[in-house]
């Protein structure tokens, strides 16, 4: 039986896969994302969701042949790492498991653990790939200066463009109606109290306007599809630059694909496609296979070495209720 554990920007899953290719049980907890609340967070969350899918399981900790955590910020704080590599093993009970960042997921889920690159893109965003055991992350910067082509990228823009058609100085389209709406505002400066004093600025939040500039682009706001539009030509920069540093050569097509609740924006997922097609260099763009946290149960059936067979992948990819790969967050 294999744990997988993918967190992220607005909540972290747990799977439990087992060696034919059934999703034995699944969970859900909070965001493990601990810049925000403090590193105890971490523990107390896993906790939370190791209890309760062993719960719908029927087994133990002790029953976990292995495990792989994907945490949000590993490897972002190095004096950290002591803690976050600890956290698990309060939980389970013993030293069967590895941790490392939440790309790790994405990009095992996505590819099925196979040299190439897949980017992320949910509350924030990086790529992360692999070629001849060797892996380079890129991105990934916070959202106070980078994770460009995120739900929290995105989000920011469409308030700043909603501002700007509150102010008169852009013409107003429908996003600022649905930002109204949804906002629930009795004026429009009412934005303020509620990003800043409301939600305290909460990342997660924030993010989750993203969906109503995707919303408002759905509505023929042109300056909403251009921030969409410009999401997308960021992410393929990302998966450009990941290709140059894992040194695929020129005449090499490099599998790459995508995992994040981003992409379900369509223009976003166009723009992506196109800026690929448009580079020298050839790419193969896959639809993912699984997704992230189902990835990282892969990932920790191959880390105890004892990767799962083709039937068994076949298996989990036509699993009844498995949802889309895209859904995710990092």
């Amino acid at each position: 039986m294999f744990l997988g554990v993918d967190g992220g920007g607005t909540k972290t899953a747990f799977c439990m896969v087992d060696r034919s290719g059934q999703v034995v049980a699944r969970a859900q907890a909070a965001s493990s994302y601990y810049f925000s609340h403090g590193i105890e967070l971490v523990e107390r969350v896993l906790k939370e969701g190791a209890e309760a899918v062993c719960a719908k399981a029927g087994l133990t900790p002790a029953d976990i042949e292995y495990a792989f955590f994907g945490l949000p910020g590993y490897g972002e704080a190095a004096r950290d790492l002591p803690v976050l590599n600890a956290a698990p093993r309060a939980v389970l009970g013993h030293d069967r498991y590895a941790c490392d960042n939440d790309m790790v997921c994405g990009w095992a889920g996505s590819l099925g653990a196979v040299d190439g690159i897949n980017v992320i893109s949910g509350t924030g965003s990086m790529t992360y790939g692999e070629r001849l055991g060797r892996g380079v992350r890129i991105g990934g910067w916070s959202e106070m200066f980078g994770d460009e082509g995120s739900a929290h990228w995105i989000a920011v823009r469409g308030l700043n463009a909603f501002s700007r058609m509150a102010d008169g100085r852009l013409p107003e389209g429908p996003l600022a109606e649905v930002f109204r709406r949804h906002l629930d505002l009795a004026s429009d400066l009412d934005v303020i109290d509620v990003v800043h004093n409301q939600w305290q600025g909460d990342r997660s939040r924030i993010a989750a306007l993203s969906r109503s500039v995707a919303e408002a682009a759905a509505l023929g706001d042109e300056v909403a599809t251009q921030i969409l539009t410009d999401a997308g030509r960021e992410l393929a920069l990302l998966v450009e630059v990941t290709r140059e540093r894992l040194e695929f050569g020129p005449d090499e097509t490099v599998p790459v694909s995508y995992s994040g609740g981003t992409f379900g924006a369509h223009t976003v997922l166009e723009a992506f496609a196109s800026g690929l097609k448009n580079r020298f260099t050839p790419y193969e763009l896959r639809h993912p296979l699984y997704e992230p946290v189902v990835g990282a149960a892969l990932y920790a059936a191959k880390l105890a070495g004892t990767p799962l067979d083709r039937p068994a992948l076949d298996a989990l990819r036509t699993a009844p209720g498995t949802p889309a790969p895209g859904e995710d967050d990092r």
